[in-house]
């Protein structure tokens, strides 16, 4: 066919498919925060701060946050009544995998002993803290009425893969064989995590499995890391996203990972992990996230896999959404379900 007949026939393909329903692929639309996300994302930009993915990890740690610009929302009242409800809370040392860490118990009123939730953060492996997902910790401890112990983990890049994972796993056992000491049941113990402390739960249910030992009686996995794949429709539609884009995550391997050969490693790529024979497991995604396709995929995987999955995914808010409920409904009705399901094994 000579260029002529081929520009014809092209024309004419186009004008077929327009009443024929068949259209060219196009490139995914970024979706749109609703207005209470939309207020907490403005307020994270006046409070300025460079893009992570340009500076250093010490730098970064220094940066305002979403719980700043959350705090900066709140009112007063808002700001004392999550300060109650709370018997005590108090940091203490446990065992990590080098060493000593730091970790926060959260203890609700009522009667001991309780249940317990080990808590890991997020922030990439790399940046982050107790501190800034207060809110979180504080929410599953007062709506579950179990003791919270919130671990703090090494980080990259002073320390790399898999240190943050060997701390993760440590404390879990520490509190397997501590519960007792601090008011915690030792045979209720649920375990939970955001973005990267996702990933952190769910490979210590894993190994706890593959080591036979006591396992979590449930799972709470928040948009978690658990795919080395970037190239998903989610990460496609918000690779320019706040407060997590397609570049952060990418910088948050290359500064945790000894080298981005790792990434395929099972404990980072967990959607192609064995999965059978895990605890019952709930998973929440948010819809303007990098992260929402592989906490989909795991969710998919896991039900293959013979796991009971509690799975939902929440519209118009984005990364990090699930600590916000003083300022966000979706938070609140995602702290709610989370709650519930953990109750229920608890």
């Amino acid at each position: 066919m000579n260029q002529k007949g081929f520009l014809s026939a092209a024309k004419c393909f186009f004008v077929v498919s327009l009443f024929s329903g068949v259209t060219f692929a196009e490139a995914p639309s970024a979706p749109k925060p609703n207005s209470e996300m939309k207020k907490i994302l403005n307020e994270m930009k006046l409070k300025g701060g460079a893009p992570i993915e340009s500076i250093t990890a010490q730098e970064a740690r220094q940066q305002p946050t979403p719980a700043d610009a959350v705090k900066s929302i709140m009112t007063d009242k808002e700001k004392k009544k999550e300060q109650e409800g709370f018997s005590k809370i108090e940091d203490k040392m446990v065992q990590g995998g080098a060493g000593e860490i730091p970790a926060r118990f959260y203890v609700p009123e009522g009667k001991l002993p309780m249940p317990v939730i080990v808590y890991y953060h997020g922030g990439g492996f790399v940046i982050a803290s107790n501190d800034v997902y207060d809110g979180s910790a504080r929410a599953l401890a007062k709506g579950t009425k179990a003791i919270v112990v919130a671990v703090e983990y090494r980080k990259g890049p002073e320390h790399k893969f898999p240190a943050a994972h060997e701390d993760a796993f440590a404390a879990y056992k520490w509190v397997l064989g501590n519960a007792a000491s601090f008011g915690g049941d030792p045979k209720h113990i649920a375990l939970a995590g955001e973005s990267a402390g996702g990933n952190l739960a769910l490979n210590v249910a894993i190994r706890a499995r593959d080591e036979k030992i006591q396992m979590p009686v449930h799972e709470l996995l928040v948009y978690p890391v658990v795919g080395s794949n970037m190239e998903t429709m989610s990460y496609e539609k918000n690779k320019d996203a706040k407060p997590l884009n397609k570049p952060m995550m990418a910088w948050f391997m290359k500064n945790y990972l000894n080298s981005m050969e790792e990434a395929k490693d099972l404990r980072i790529n967990l959607v192609a992990a064995n999965l059978k024979g895990l605890p019952e497991t709930t998973i929440i995604t948010a819809e303007i996230d990098p992260l929402q396709s592989e906490g989909k995929d795991l969710a998919d995987k896991m039900k293959q896999q013979g796991v009971k999955v509690n799975y939902k995914n929440y519209n118009g808010v984005t990364h990090e959404f699930f600590g916000m409920s003083s300022v966000l409904d979706e938070a609140k009705d995602a702290q709610k379900f989370a709650a519930r399901e953990l109750k229920e094994s608890l």
